[in-house]
């Protein structure tokens, strides 16, 4: 026996291989995903010996709700639970609310108070700021006036030029007796043993997120932490689509084609209590130290008195595979099938999964001006033709596309009718929706709806239309590699 396996290696190893497959095959359709997602991964086992399994691993095993975000959970009961009795509203406040200026949008704001950790904030300032340098500039001006605490969370933390000055940032903060930590993903990000043992050294504290070996080999690798969280002293905060990396930063000199177009959002107020929620959790997480039984004290100076006299509305959603809900996709889908003028929707990566799809169809063939804006190129070759297999039938429905070819879109930002408005890390694809750990802002505000309308008006400046008619005249090769990537929609 032992000699004809080695005689015939090549076939033993693959009996060995769809014997695995099999198992896998029955795991993933005993777990009940989608059904998109499930066929998809069951092609890929059946189809590429060894490879599919490799794919598989990175990509089709589902951990939500296992043993690895059970820690997470509890904590998050506790913190919730408490710090959700002090920040929800009472139902005679959101009464006023729905009467004042809220109307029809009341029901994307109940269906996000649901769940205590996406609760409505009054009492807020919101600034939009384009692009990394406008970002980065305005972060290190509330850096140097920071006081307390420091708290930052990046799916990429380089630590590159902007990223040393940022670097540099903390450590100044530090040296002034404030409270420093950061969370960054182990995938994501690239820190070099000098940033940080210069960050050690500094007394500022560190920890990655589920970290992985060979990083540079899983890109995609599963429940990445794609968030962008920067708090300071409990009542400023930044979250949007710029991470730390000079790729996001826009200089003098640079080369055209690298231009990089992005959109954050700088909030003083309320909403930041939220915000600091969510990053609690995820630092008592991603602390090795911290165990289940622990008693967690959280300082008070993580959740000042804020007297704010600006009155924006905000809501803090945040998802990832270890909430009871997609609540991003949620109020996405919400919002979109509440629409009744106008969706706007900016974002690098278009690859949505059913729901979002019909819904955006819908609203266009009942009359809504649904305009979707993403980059011509992007930074990835199959997320690009799996975008682009969706064009032909949103463009029958009525829905407007434009490329941007400037350089890379990546802002993540949607208005609906002028008066609501997302800014947040999440994609319209299935990943941000359903594996990453996503926060985003939704905003109730007028006026912050129409600096993005004006927004979106400069960036059509550096758009071209998609016609139906000439989109579907184009070659069969691009049309084969759409539907080739297409069928990986669901794991990309």
């Amino acid at each position: 026996m032992v000699d004809w396996v080695l005689n015939n290696w090549f076939f033993s190893s693959l009996i060995i291989n769809y014997a695995i497959a099999l198992s896998a095959a029955f795991f993933l359709i005993k777990s009940n995903q989608n059904p998109r997602k499930t066929v998809s991964s069951l092609l890929f086992l059946v189809a590429l010996p060894f490879i599919g399994l490799g794919i598989y691993y990175f990509f089709g095993l589902e951990y939500r709700k296992s043993k690895i975000f059970k820690r997470k959970d509890l904590t998050a009961h506790e913190l919730i639970k408490d710090w959700g009795k002090r920040l929800q509203l009472t139902k005679a406040q959101l009464t006023e609310y729905e009467e004042d200026f809220l109307e029809d949008r009341i029901k994307l704001v109940k269906l996000l108070n649901h769940n205590q950790s996406a609760l409505l904030t009054l009492r807020n300032d919101l600034e939009v700021l384009i692009n990394g340098e406008k970002t980065f500039e305005r972060i290190f001006k509330d850096l140097d006036r920071a006081k307390d605490h420091i708290h930052i969370e990046y799916f990429i933390f380089q630590d590159d030029i902007i990223g040393n000055e940022f670097i540099d940032k903390l450590i100044d903060a530090r040296d002034r007796g404030v409270e420093v930590k950061l969370i960054y993903d182990s995938v994501g990000s690239s820190l070099s043993r000098k940033a940080k043992a210069r960050m050690k050294k500094a007394g500022i504290e560190f920890n990655p997120f589920m970290p992985v070996i060979f990083s540079n080999f899983t890109r995609k690798a599963n429940y990445r932490n794609h968030r962008k969280i920067c708090i300071i002293d409990g009542h400023i905060g930044y979250l949007g689509g710029v991470n730390v990396s000079d790729d996001y930063v826009n200089r003098e000199g640079d080369d055209p084609s690298k231009y990089w177009r992005d959109t954050h959002l700088r909030i003083e107020g309320h909403a930041v209590k939220s915000m600091q929620v969510q990053w609690l959790l995820n630092w008592y997480f991603v602390c090795e130290n911290i165990h289940e039984e622990t008693s967690i004290h959280i300082p008070d100076s993580y959740f000042p008195e804020i007297d704010e006299s600006k009155n924006k509305a905000v809501q803090i959603a945040a998802s990832g595979p270890d909430t009871d809900w997609a609540n991003i996709m949620e109020a996405i889908f919400v919002a979109v099938t509440t629409a009744e003028e106008s969706i706007k929707i900016t974002t690098p990566y278009f690859i949505p999964n059913e729901a979002i799809l019909t819904a955006l169809k819908s609203a266009a063939r009942a009359g809504v001006n649904v305009q979707i804006m993403v980059p011509k190129k992007g930074d990835s070759w199959a997320a690009r033709y799996a975008s682009r297999s969706y064009f032909r039938e949103i463009l029958e429905s009525g829905v407007k596309i434009y490329w941007y070819h400037k350089g890379m879109l990546h802002a993540k930002t949607m208005v609906v009718d002028d008066e609501f408005a997302t800014i947040g890390t999440s994609n319209m694809d299935y990943r941000s929706f359903d594996i990453n750990f996503e926060i985003n802002a939704l905003i109730f505000d007028d006026d912050i709806s129409e600096e993005l309308n004006e927004q979106y008006r400069i960036d059509l400046e550096s758009c071209e239309e998609v016609i139906l008619d000439k989109w579907l005249e184009r070659n069969k090769w691009n049309k084969l590699k759409e539907s080739f990537c297409r069928l990986w929609a669901p794991l990309l």
